[in-house]
C-alpha cells in the first residue's frame, strides 16, 4: 500500500512550482538569471586587463646621435611603451601630456652620445602622466630597467678592457605557477562568477519578494495552509539550482574561452557555493524583510552589493587596503568564496587548505539567513 507523501512536501512542491512558472514566464528575468551570466563573464573578462603596455610616449632627442636614437628605438622595444611623437622641444612635449596625447616623455641629453663614449654619468630625464599610478610606475620601471641593464653592460665591458675580474653576481630565475603565462582572465574569472552570483541571488531574490508583496499576491499566498518556513524554502530553492547552474556557466565559459584550469575538488567547490548561496539569500531575504516595493529592494542591494565588491579583494588587494577598512573584509561573504574560487581552481586546493574560509562561510550564511527567516516569520505573522 501506498503511503501518501506529508502535506508539507505537497506545499513545498506546490509553492516551487509556482515559482519555477513565474520565473519562466517572464523572459526577462530568464535572460537575466540564464544568458545575461554567460555573456558578463565572456565580456569582464575580457574586458578587464592588468597587464601594462602600449603606453603612449613622446620623445625628445636633444643629441640626435646614432646612439641615442638606438637606445629610444631599445627601450620602445618590448611593447611596454609606444612612441606617439617626436618632438625637438621639452615644452612641447609636456604640451602633449597637458591634453593626454601621451602618458609618458623620454628626454635624451644633449651630450648623451659624449658622456657614453667618456664613460661620464649621464642622465636621461622621464616625465610620468601620474593621474593613472599603476600605468605610470611599470612605464618608470620599464625606462629604469632598461638603461639600468644598459649602464651594467657598460661598467662590465670597462672592467674586461681594463683586465680586472667581474665581481660575483646573483641571477634570478623566475618561476611562474599556477598561471604560468600570467594571463589576467584566469586572474578575474573567479572573481567575476562570486560577484554574479550576489546579482542572481541576492537582488533577484530581494526584487522578486518585494514585487510580490507590491502585487499584493505575497498576502494571498499567506492566508493559505501552507507555513512560512515551507513557503520561504519553496521560493528559496529554484533561485539555489539558478545560482549553481550560473557557475557551471561561468566555469565553462572560463575553460572553454580563456583556458581557466580546473584543478580543485568538485564536490569541496559545490559544498563551498552552497555555503555562500546560504549568505547571498540570507542576505536578499533579509533586504526584502526591510523594504516594501521593488525600488526600495533594489536601492538596498546595490548598496550592499558596492561596498561588498569593492571589500572583496577582487579588484585591490585587501593587504593594500588601510587597517581600519581590512577589519570589514572580514564580515564580506564574497571575499571568502573568491579566495575559495581562486584557490580550488588555480592551485587546486581543498578544504584542508582553505578551512578557515569555509568555516566563515559556514557561520556568516547560517546567522544571516536565521535572521532573515525569523524577520519574515514575524511579517507573515
Amino acid at each position: 500500500m501506498n503511503q501518501d507523501p506529508p502535506i508539507w512536501l505537497i506545499q513545498l512542491r506546490a509553492v516551487i512550482l509556482k515559482e519555477v512558472r513565474q520565473i519562466r514566464a517572464d523572459r526577462r528575468m530568464i535572460a537575466m538569471l540564464m544568458v545575461v551570466p554567460f555573456v558578463q563573464v565572456v565580456i569582464f573578462s575580457s574586458a578587464v586587463n592588468f597587464d601594462v603596455d602600449k603606453v603612449p610616449t613622446v620623445v625628445v632627442d636633444h643629441d640626435h646621435s646614432v646612439d641615442s636614437r638606438e637606445h629610444l628605438r631599445r627601450v620602445l622595444a618590448d611593447g611596454t611603451l609606444t612612441s606617439t611623437g617626436t618632438f625637438d622641444r621639452d615644452d612641447d612635449a609636456l604640451h602633449a601630456l597637458d591634453e593626454g596625447d601621451a602618458s609618458v616623455a623620454v628626454i635624451m641629453p644633449p651630450d648623451f652620445h659624449n658622456d657614453m663614449l667618456r664613460n661620464d654619468p649621464t642622465t636621461v630625464q622621464v616625465i610620468l602622466d601620474g593621474s593613472d599610478p599603476n600605468r605610470a610606475n611599470v612605464a618608470a620601471g620599464a625606462v629604469s630597467r632598461y638603461f639600468g641593464e644598459v649602464g651594467t653592460d657598460m661598467a662590465r665591458k670597462r672592467m674586461e678592457a681594463a683586465g680586472r675580474a667581474l665581481p660575483g653576481a646573483i641571477q634570478v630565475v623566475p618561476r611562474v605557477m599556477y598561471n604560468p603565462r600570467m594571463v589576467t582572465s584566469i586572474y578575474m574569472i573567479p572573481g567575476v562568477a562570486a560577484m554574479l552570483l550576489i546579482i542572481v541571488t541576492t537582488l533577484i531574490t530581494a526584487m522578486g519578494l518585494s514585487r510580490e508583496r507590491e502585487m499584493g499576491t505575497f498576502e494571498q499566498v499567506l492566508v493559505t495552509p501552507i507555513s512560512p518556513g515551507v513557503l520561504l524554502f519553496g521560493k528559496i530553492v529554484p533561485y539555489v539550482a539558478i545560482g549553481l547552474f550560473d557557475v557551471l556557466v561561468a566555469l565553462a565559459a572560463g575553460a572553454a574561452f580563456f583556458e581557466l584550469p580546473l584543478r580543485g575538488n568538485f564536490l569541496y567547490l559545490l559544498f563551498a557555493t552552497m555555503l555562500y548561496l546560504l549568505s547571498t539569500l540570507g542576505i536578499g531575504l533579509f533586504i526584502a524583510t526591510t523594504s516594501s516595493t521593488q525600488q526600495q529592494a533594489f536601492m538596498g542591494g546595490f548598496l550592499f552589493m558596492l561596498p561588498a565588491i569593492l571589500l572583496s579583494g577582487n579588484m585591490t588587494p585587501i593587504r593594500s587596503m588601510p587597517e581600519w577598512l581590512q577589519v570589514f573584509t572580514y564580515l564580506n561573504p564574497l571575499r571568502y568564496f573568491i579566495e575559495i574560487l581562486r584557490a580550488n581552481l588555480l592551485k587546486g586546493a581543498g578544504l584542508r587548505d582553505l578551512w578557515w574560509q569555509t568555516a566563515a562561510l559556514g557561520i556568516y550564511g547560517p546567522i544571516i539567513l536565521t535572521i532573515a527567516i525569523s524577520r519574515f516569520r514575524k511579517r507573515a505573522i
